[in-house]
This record gives structure tokens, sequence and C-alpha cells, in this order.
């Protein structure tokens, strides 16, 4: 099974920058898209069907803004959009799918850079989410959960950590939760295969930050640990060149609902 995970900023804007040939060239099983900005009402998605998939899409109630979707090759055994949380799924934040005894979580962290009010907003989805995790834990065991954290965990995973140790995104107490995160039974599954690879998943639009590769690794495919012997190989995609983020590519020994 492969998944990516992807954070396209925008789908209109990603499919004109190429997204369906790159798609095409490849062989996912299911995509994550965090940023979709848009309704399935503005978006042509037959080119999507053409490729084999059926989607799933729990938009923000604010037009061109934040929203999640899900492509998928497998059919769902279950759709469940939001967190049952309004103050999250207005922003359409978090969309599950079941895949028999396997739940997929794609999600959009807030990112908290507009200033206190946002990061305030994000630390409190910090402390939901994980209870809402916790909760759903009880009766999904197994559980994949991707997407855009907008967080950077540890000093490997960001450019210059001593530069931006007081900004939101790789502040302690935003690293504290990750720390929670993967400390009770997720494991990073990129940081599991490669313990010593510096990889990024967005980079600034400023300064040729790509280019030069000085970037921030946010976007993370998450496993519950009862998962972990099945991870085949994570990895960042960044020659995939449609936003300011680059996929996470996740592939995993086929589960039995395949």
């Amino acid at each position: 099974m492969q998944l990516i995970s992807y954070n396209i900023n925008g789908i209109r804007a990603a499919l004109r920058n190429g997204l369906i040939d790159w798609l095409a060239q490849n062989q996912f099983d299911i995509l994550c898209f965090q940023e979709v900005k848009a309704t399935t009402d503005v978006v042509d998605l037959s080119v999507f069907d053409q490729l084999g998939y059926q989607y799933h899409w729990h938009a923000a109630e604010k037009k061109g803004y934040s929203g999640v979707a899900t492509f998928s090759k497998i059919a769902p055994t279950n759709i469940v959009p939001g967190c049952g949380l309004p103050v999250y799924d207005c922003e359409g934040r978090i969309l599950r799918t079941d895949f028999d005894d396997l739940t997929l979580l794609n999600c959009y962290f807030p990112s908290g850079t507009t200033g206190e009010l946002r990061q305030g907003v994000k630390m409190e989805f910090l402390r939901d989410f994980f209870d809402y995790v916790e909760k759903l834990r009880q009766t999904r065991p197994k559980l994949i959960v991707v997407g855009d954290y907008n967080i950077a965990h540890n000093t490997i995973d960001i450019h210059d950590p001593v530069r931006n140790k007081n900004t939101t995104g790789f502040l302690p107490e935003e690293r504290a939760w990750m720390d929670r995160w993967f400390g009770t039974g997720m494991t990073d599954s990129f940081r599991y295969k490669h313990p010593d690879d510096v990889a990024y998943s967005w980079w600034s639009y400023r300064a040729g930050a790509r280019s030069s590769n000085k970037g921030w690794r946010i976007d993370y495919a998450s496993v519950t640990d009862n998962l972990r012997d099945q991870i085949i190989d994570c990895k960042m995609l960044p020659d995939a060149v449609h936003a300011d983020h680059c996929p996470v590519w996740l592939s995993m020994a086929e589960p039995e609902f395949v």
C-alpha cells in the first residue's frame, strides 16, 4: 500500500502546476491532501476519476481556506468528516476514513503564524487532538495519522534551529507535544526508517529557500506502534514541486483488506 500526504496549498493551483501528470506517473493507492482551499463544485475532479480514485472531502466553511481531501483507489468502509468539535470542524481540519480495521486520519493542524490568538488556537487544538486520538484508539487501535502538523520536532528537522527557537512551529511547547505524541504509542515513520537523514517537507517562498534547501520537516506520517513492523519505507519527495510543501510518501506492507 502506497500513500502520500501532501499539503498542496490550493488544489486548483496544484493542478495548474502539473499535479495530475505527476500522479499519473506513480502508483499511489491513497492521496491525502491538505489545504485544498476549495469545495468540490469548483474543481474538475474528472481527472482523478480517470486515474481510478474516488474522493472524500472536508472543506472549511470559509471559502478558499484550509480543507482536507482523501482520494483512494481502495473503497473506505467508513468516512467521518471532522472530529466532532465545531471549532475545528468548521475549518476542515480532520478527515477520517476507515478501511476495515485500519483508520486513516488526514489532518491539517493550525499554523499559529498570524499571531498570539492563532498560536493559542494551535495549542488548544494540540491538546484536543491528542485527547481525540486517545479516545479513538480505544475502539480503533490501528491508526495512520498523516498531514501537515505545522511543527518541526527536533533540531534535525529544521535548517536553522538556533534562529528559529522562538518561532511558531519550533516552540518548546510545540516540540514537547511532539515528544508526548511519539512517546505514547505513535511512531514517526520517516524517522523510524531514516534516523539520521536530513529531509524537509516545507520551504518558504522567500529568498530561494527551496533551491538552497533551507526547509522544515513539518509534515508527518505517524502510525500506531502496532503497525510499525508493516512500514516498508517513508520518504520526502522534494522533486514534486506543485506547492511550497512536498509530499510525504509512506509504503506499508499490504493490510488484509487489499
